[in-house]
């Protein structure tokens, strides 16, 4: 399996996921628009099947496993939302999936997990490492190990989301997606650079977890080690080894924002456009309200609304300590 990923991979996911990925609807807010000055289009991954973008690259790279392959079963790990994926791409092709996620996953993802036929293995994040006990269950059960980002199926997958978008609104200025491993970030990257010349590509990291900003600033790769941030999709550790080449050669900028501005943007989209998105999945919003991301008056923007699987009392508990019921 070559490591090189390209827009071409991009395309023959789209052909590979079609019929099984939702094409999710694009979401405008003229209340937005008007407030910026700008037209902003919402990709709306949040009601994708299982609630994430990550349904494409799972089933994207679970697909391309020969019948050997599946009949040993794949392994992964995640704080949730590839967890699911994983889970349930592996159901849709008959094949058995064992995943590691941290003790405090949000209840809604593990339980999205086990619900959709998956073994969960349980770790605690602060004193043990998913990656180690994810390749010893590798090589104990000979499964395929797929990772939530640094893998070229995976990445190609995830790029189907921006490809998406490009080809229902056109050309944008600007696109601004999450950024926890890098692997939705890498992917709509190569489609911006393919569909949208020009457009400059915005990655978004939670305050706490800003390894990815610090790893394209300095051009090496920085670690974090378990950032307390609401945005539990973007813990990672670090960029990957084959998303953080991408990123530094198609992405124009990379920038964070503070839990409490992930508040009030979750607030605007469940409020005023009746959108759910969890806390990683409002990084991009986020990002745009709170002027971290520069735009000409007229610019035409894309925004990736990563996912919707929220533990709606860790919410409700959120928006009460913003004050915001």
């Amino acid at each position: 399996m070559s490591e090189t990923v390209t827009y071409a991979d991009v395309e023959a996911a789209a052909r590979r996921i079609e019929g099984v990925a939702h094409r999710t609807p694009v979401a405008t807010s003229r209340t937005l628009d008007e407030r910026l000055g700008a037209k902003v289009f919402f990709k709306c991954e949040n009601l994708q099947r299982m609630g994430a973008f990550k349904m494409r690259g799972a089933y994207n790279a679970i697909a391309q496993l020969t019948p050997e392959e599946r009949r040993r079963g794949v392994v992964a790990y995640s704080s949730g939302n590839h967890a699911q994926a994983i889970a349930l791409a592996s159901r849709l092709l008959e094949t058995s999936a064992t995943i590691v996620m941290p003790r405090d996953a949000p209840a809604a993802k593990r339980e999205g997990a086990e619900g959709y036929g998956a073994r969960v293995v349980a770790y605690d994040p602060a004193s043990e490492s998913r990656e180690a006990i994810a390749a010893a269950l590798h090589r104990e059960s000979g499964g395929t190990l797929i990772p939530p980002f640094d893998h070229p199926h995976v990445i190609a997958g995830q790029g189907t989301a921006a490809r998406e978008l490009f080809e229902e609104v056109g050309r944008l200025d600007v696109l601004i997606t999450p950024c926890g491993g890098g692997g939705l970030l890498s992917g709509s990257a190569l489609s911006a650079h393919a569909l949208s010349p020009g457009c400059r590509v915005i990655g978004v990291e939670p305050e706490a977890g800003d390894d990815g900003v610090r790893s394209f600033r300095s051009g090496t790769l920085q670690t974090v080690h378990n950032p307390r941030t609401i945005a539990d999709g973007a813990r990672t550790a670090s960029l990957g080894q084959i998303t953080f080449p991408l990123i530094r050669e198609l992405v124009s900028d990379m920038t964070t924002v503070s839990d409490a501005q992930i508040v009030e943007a979750m607030r605007f989209l469940w409020e005023r456009m009746k959108l759910v998105v969890e806390p990683t999945g409002a990084l991009g919003l986020a990002a745009l309200m709170s002027g971290r991301v520069p735009f000409e008056k007229g610019a035409r923007i894309g925004i990736v609304l990563s996912g919707g699987n929220v533990d709606l009392g860790a919410a409700a508990a959120l928006f009460t300590a913003r004050g915001l019921q």
